[in-house]
Parts: C-alpha cells; sequence; structure tokens
C-alpha cells in the first residue's frame, strides 16, 4: 500500500511538473509571438498583460516609448486606456447603486437637469443605465473634444442641438459625451469629481499606484509619445487634449496595473481588501443591453464570424468558439488599447500600444484566448495583417478616387478675400478665415487649424496643421445675392457673420 502511494505521489509531482513546464513554455512562446506581431505591424512600443486564474501570466514592454530614442518600454510605462476607461466609469456608478445613492432606472434629467437634448421626449426618458448602452438615438458628437477646448459642462450644454439619428433605445451608436455626462452623474451624487471618486473607490484598494485618471496627473516621464504615419514614415505626434472627457476616456496606466484590474474583474471585482461591487451589480456589467448593427462592429467580424454581437456597461460582446468574450477598445490619435476577457476560463488580456490603429490588438487577443484556453493553430497576427491591410488599401483608393474627382481649370465664383471673415453655430462654435498668398487659413475654435486651397468651384481643400488629421474640405455656399452665407466644413455647416 505504501508503494501504491508513493507510486502515485510520484506521478502527481511528475504531472505538475510537465504542467508548469508545459504553461512556461507557452509564455515564453507567447512572448515571443508578441514581438513579432508588433514588428510586424511596425509598433514602436507595447505593453501587455495576461492573466489566467487570479494569477498574472506576463506583464511585459516592448520596443520603445519614441522612436529614435533608446527609452525601452517596460511593464510600469504609461500609456493611455482611452475607451476602455468607460468600464472602470460604469463600475464607479455600480458602487453609487450599491451605496443606494442612486438607481440605474432613475432619470438622468433628475440629476443633471441642465442636460437638454434635441428631443424631449429623450430628454425625459433617458434613464442612468441609458448612459452607458450607447442607445440614446442621438448622433455621435466626437468634435465637440476634438475640434474645440471647452469644459466638460459646455459639451453637454451644446448636446441639445445635435439631431437624433434615430429613437431611443431603437438602435446602437457610440456615443462618448454620454459617459461624459455619467461622470457629472457620479460627481453631481457622490460630491466628489469623478477623477477623485475613481482614485478613491478603484485606484487606489487595488493597489494601482501607476494608474492616473488623466494624463496631468502624472508625475514621472515614463510614459510613451504618440506616434501615427505620414506620408509612409511614422513619426511621433502630441498628445490628444482629452481632459474635458475624462470619464469617457482619459485614463492612464500601465500593463502591472491593468492586471490588477483584470485580476479584480474577472472574480466577480473582488480584491484582497473586500470586493468593489456587489455579485448582483458586478453581474450586470456585462449583462447583454444593446445589440450591435454589423456596420457598427468591428471588422475582425469578417474573419471570426459571431453569431451576436452586443453591447453592455462599457463592454462590447461577441461568442468565438461557443464562448462568450467580453472586450473594449481604446484608441486616441497614435495610443491604442484593449481590455479583453474570456470569463468561463478567467482569463483575461490588456494591450497597450502607440501607434495609431496598429490592430495588433485584435490578433493578440484572439491568439490569447486560443494559446491559453480554447486550443487552435491560427495565426491571428498574419490573418488580421491581411484584412487590415485591405481596409487600409480601400481607404487610400476611397482618398484617390475622391481627388480623382475633382473638376479642373474652374475659379472660384468670387475674389478670395470674400471668403474670409467670421463664421458661427451654435453647436459648431466660431471659425476665421483669413487670406494668405493664395490660400484661405481657418482657424476652428482657437484649437485646430488648417491650410486651404482652391479645389474646384466654391470647394476649397487643404491640409490641417496637424497633418496626422490629413486634409480638410470646405465648401462655400452662396445666398440669392452671390455673397457667401455659410459654410461647411468636414459636414458641420456655419453662417457667415463677419
Amino acid at each position: 500500500m505504501k508503494k501504491i502511494f508513493v507510486l502515485v505521489f510520484s506521478s502527481l509531482v511528475i504531472a505538475l511538473s510537465v504542467t508548469a513546464q508545459s504553461l512556461e513554455q507557452k509564455i515564453k512562446e507567447f512572448d515571443a509571438y508578441i514581438e513579432k506581431s508588433r514588428q510586424d505591424w511596425r509598433a514602436p512600443g507595447m505593453a501587455v498583460a495576461v492573466v489566467k486564474d487570479g494569477k498574472v501570466l506576463l506583464q511585459k514592454g516592448y520596443g520603445v516609448r519614441e522612436l529614435g530614442k533608446e527609452n525601452k518600454v517596460d511593464a510600469q510605462t504609461l500609456f493611455s486606456c482611452a475607451s476602455t476607461t468607460k468600464a472602470m466609469t460604469a463600475v464607479c456608478m455600480g458602487m453609487l447603486v450599491d451605496e443606494g445613492k442612486i438607481k440605474w432606472e432613475d432619470r438622468v434629467i433628475d440629476y443633471l437637469p441642465e442636460y437638454q437634448l434635441y428631443d424631449p421626449t429623450t430628454t425625459r426618458e433617458l434613464r442612468i443605465l441609458d448612459l452607458f448602452l450607447h442607445n440614446s438615438g442621438v448622433g455621435n458628437a466626437d468634435y465637440l473634444w476634438t475640434f474645440m477646448d471647452i469644459p466638460a459642462k459646455e459639451m453637454l450644454d451644446r448636446m441639445r442641438l445635435v439631431k437624433p439619428s434615430y429613437s431611443l433605445r431603437s438602435s446602437f451608436i457610440y456615443q462618448n459625451l454620454f459617459y461624459v455626462a455619467a461622470g457629472e452623474v457620479i460627481e453631481k451624487v457622490s460630491g466628489k469629481p469623478w477623477e477623485a471618486f475613481i482614485q478613491e473607490k478603484i485606484f487606489t484598494p487595488l493597489g494601482m499606484n501607476r494608474t492616473a485618471p488623466k494624463r496631468k496627473y502624472i508625475k514621472d516621464n515614463n510614459q510613451v509619445v504618440p506616434h501615427y504615419e505620414v506620408n509612409k514614415k511614422i513619426k511621433p505626434i502630441t498628445y490628444t487634449q482629452d481632459h474635458a472627457i475624462g470619464s469617457a476616456g482619459s485614463v492612464w496606466s500601465s500593463a502591472e496595473d491593468m492586471a490588477k484590474w483584470m485580476i479584480c474583474m474577472l472574480d466577480s471585482s473582488k480584491y484582497a481588501g473586500g470586493r468593489l461591487l456587489k455579485p448582483a451589480t458586478w453581474a450586470k456589467m456585462f449583462k447583454p443591453a444593446t445589440l450591435v448593427p454589423d456596420a457598427e462592429f468591428y471588422p475582425t467580424q469578417q474573419l471570426t464570424h459571431p453569431n451576436w454581437t452586443t453591447y453592455a456597461l462599457g463592454w462590447f460582446q461577441q461568442d468565438y468558439k461557443g464562448k462568450k468574450i467580453n472586450f473594449h477598445t481604446g484608441s486616441l490619435a497614435g495610443l491604442t488599447a484593449i481590455h479583453a476577457q474570456l470569463p468561463d476560463y478567467k482569463l483575461g488580456i490588456y494591450v497597450f500600444g502607440n501607434f495609431d490603429h496598429a490592430e495588433v490588438r485584435h490578433a493578440l487577443m484572439y491568439k490569447a484566448f486560443d494559446w491559453f484556453a480554447l486550443g487552435g493553430t491560427t495565426d491571428w497576427n498574419k490573418d488580421f495583417l491581411n484584412l487590415y491591410s485591405k481596409i487600409f488599401a480601400k481607404v487610400e483608393k476611397g482618398e484617390k478616387d475622391f481627388e480623382a474627382k475633382r473638376v479642373m481649370n474652374t475659379s472660384p465664383s468670387l475674389p478670395l478675400a470674400d471668403y474670409t471673415g467670421k463664421y458661427s453655430d451654435p453647436l459648431y462654435g466660431e471659425f476665421e478665415i483669413t487670406l494668405k498668398d493664395n490660400t484661405l487659413l481657418i482657424d476652428l475654435n482657437h484649437f485646430e487649424k488648417a491650410m486651404l486651397e482652391h479645389w474646384h468651384y466654391n470647394t476649397f481643400r487643404g491640409p490641417y496643421e496637424k497633418d496626422w488629421y490629413g486634409k480638410a474640405t470646405a465648401n462655400f455656399i452662396l445666398d440669392a445675392t452671390g455673397k457667401v452665407s455659410k459654410i461647411d466644413f468636414e459636414g458641420m455647416e456655419l453662417t457667415k457673420v463677419k
């Protein structure tokens, strides 16, 4: 009997040793896969964290923080979380629900009476839960922070002028500004600004000491620089001014801290000192709520073929190999992120990058799910590289096709000086146009500029001052007397006032 016990015990030790060696080898091979993928996508720097069953499998930096410099990325390097911030903001609201200070079914207007929308019915019926689900019907209004520098309260005030794209809860359209509104509600209910609340309630308890609610709170230089490809060359660019949309996407963090966040959320929000949310509230975070149409989902579905795509509270969702996955990307100019979960296996991966829309993040998400849980040999890096290469080529062709439609040898209807002046709109702000060397210089809300040369007829086109924005197109509209009355700039129509 003793010999049998010894044999069984020895076999168990050997099996555990082999399993440990196998996992160690898997991590090593996945590490190599990450680096190869980074190089294939030409991303200057990346940071990746992988967790499973409450343990960190990998947290590591790759490449450099800025091209041309020897500052290596490590697990402590700070990147933008961008829209992966949204899941954190949803948890903040969930905490207030657990404390009995607010209900998901409460009307937004009862907390923010100044938050009026174009459709009075939507204003009256919009609930706290709706702020997190992109189901309001209100059209995307990102121009309120990408073309102007105004505080959150002013952005929300201008939302009353944004016409709906469809009726309340009838479909899906991505809307950052409603998460900004959620941040304002959190402040109103808690008495603390969103950034103070999230620091106190999430970052500090989880020991996320390398995480800041906004970049302005970062106190060291171990942070990445964003990069963009301009004229076939990758170059560093300036940071997007994202402070006004804090609760929608301003958190900065590291791979090491994101590992802590992932472990907590995969374990029903538990951490060493307790839990962030009650079990029912945590479950609500991931309950499918809004159907996401194919046109609004990620191009990756062309290869992964999900049967359903939904949105929960700060999470996109789909099925993959018969399992539910939760994930969300984050994107600012020159910076990328993705947070993904395979909850049935308590497996999570977070990928940071400092190169605009390097979709290596999607490849690593699916590869991690295959590699550490579901099995399979698909080279997602190769397949997505091919997919997105075709997408980028199509975009480039579209640009060339547009330029090919230019009508040559036309002249503007008026002298160039007649197009100058100030143009205003309650929603889009104030644009001012001046003339220099036969070029119209347009100043957009004292925030962004572009140089417009005559294209054809009364249309002018030219580069933005920030060249990674590409080219802008402006069409001037004449009134019945033949004078300039309006400008249509990238779909934003403003009236000439001076």
